[in-house]
């Protein structure tokens, strides 16, 4: 019988226990380890950070461009709209005179009763007067005839320029539209740049961005030597005025969409230094690189514009000697550069 005994089992004590315990806690670890390892983002490399803030930074200056651009022409736009609103309004209040006029002669040949030309020459007492007074009347017919078909002319000019406001009106709300859309792509390439800046040491960010306040506060004094050292000489007394105001707003901060004159973007800057010179230029850098002569990098001089990437999305001001007074950046204000730091696309020569 002692055979047939079912086996007595073990109570999983001491140190057995403690060994199962240990290996299910192993284990259930190691699925979280592999489970985190498949959700969380790979950590990047500082130089990875560098690369993906630069091409963000290069996306968000192109959609600057694209917004300043679709700014201007809103404002154009809303300038047109304005000077026919003006118009319309001025025709207008012709056209009320004209109406009234012409309503004060109208109650006034009804006050006369409109008799018969032959019944009024019959009981006139002084027939001789009487037609010289018709023939008086023939002519003002005729000028309240002109003054009708000016009326006329009047109504249809002010519904020409009313309809040209309509049209005026719909184009400025798709560029207001389209103003809107730019800014929101400018504003979320800029967000995203932020957040993987803040993920780094503060060294990092260092190295990526540069020692913006220093580098700004170091650079007037030293391009000015190395300008002078070079030779180089503006191609006119107007590049050297706007070689000038580009010194004048070294460390100034970069804001995008910004002219002056104590912020810029890129084509801001330009724009506004060759406009403290007297010489108007286009908003955005697609429109400035067509803006003068174009010149070979082997033949700039000071106050040339110098153009960056395939879309030419990025201008800066040379200086002389291999470099530019630039606006390049949200993490960078304005300051000197070496022109090769970015893919070289053409230069203007604009005086």
């Amino acid at each position: 019988m002692a055979a047939h005994r079912k086996p007595r089992q073990r109570s999983l004590g001491g140190n057995t226990a403690r060994t199962a315990v240990t290996l299910a806690l192993a284990g259930a670890a190691t699925a979280t380890a592999f489970e985190g390892t498949g959700n969380a983002e790979p950590q990047l490399t500082p130089a990875q950070v560098k690369a993906k803030v630069d091409k963000l930074y290069q996306e968000a200056e192109t959609a600057t461009q694209r917004y300043d651009g679709a700014k201007e022409r809103t404002e154009a736009t809303q300038r047109r709209l304005n000077s026919l609103q003006d118009e319309a309004a001025r025709r207008q209040q012709r056209l009320n005179t004209a109406r009234d006029a012409l309503g004060s002669v109208a109650a006034a040949q009804y006050r006369d009763g409109a008799i018969d030309p032959s019944w009024q020459l019959a009981l006139s007492s002084d027939p001789d007067r009487y037609l010289d007074g018709a023939a008086l009347a023939e002519r003002v017919d005729d000028r309240q005839a002109g003054a009708v078909a000016r009326v006329r002319e009047q109504l249809r000019e002010i519904e020409q320029l009313r309809g040209a406001a309509r049209v005026e009106l719909k184009s400025l709300r798709s560029r207001q539209a389209e103003v809107r859309r730019h800014k929101q792509t400018v504003t979320a390439k800029l967000a995203e740049a932020r957040e993987l800046l803040a993920r780094l040491t503060p060294p990092e960010r260092t190295w990526i961005t540069g020692d913006a306040a220093g580098h700004a506060s170091r650079s007037t004094s030293g391009a000015r030597a190395a300008l002078a050292q070079a030779g180089s000489v503006p191609s006119g007394p107007r590049a050297a005025a706007a070689v000038a105001y580009a010194y004048q707003k070294l460390g100034s901060p970069y804001v995008w969409g910004a002219t002056g004159p104590n912020a810029f973007d890129c084509s801001g800057l330009v724009q506004a230094a060759y406009r403290s010179a007297g010489i108007s230029l286009p908003r955005t850098t697609y429109a400035q690189i067509n803006a003068g002569r174009r010149v070979s990098r082997s033949q700039l001089q000071p106050g040339d514009l110098v153009f960056f990437y395939s879309g030419i999305s990025h201008v800066g001001i040379y200086i002389g000697a291999g470099r530019m007074i630039h606006a390049p950046n949200p993490s960078a204000p304005v300051r000197v550069a070496p022109v090769d730091e970015m893919p070289f696309a053409g230069a203007t020569r604009v005086t």
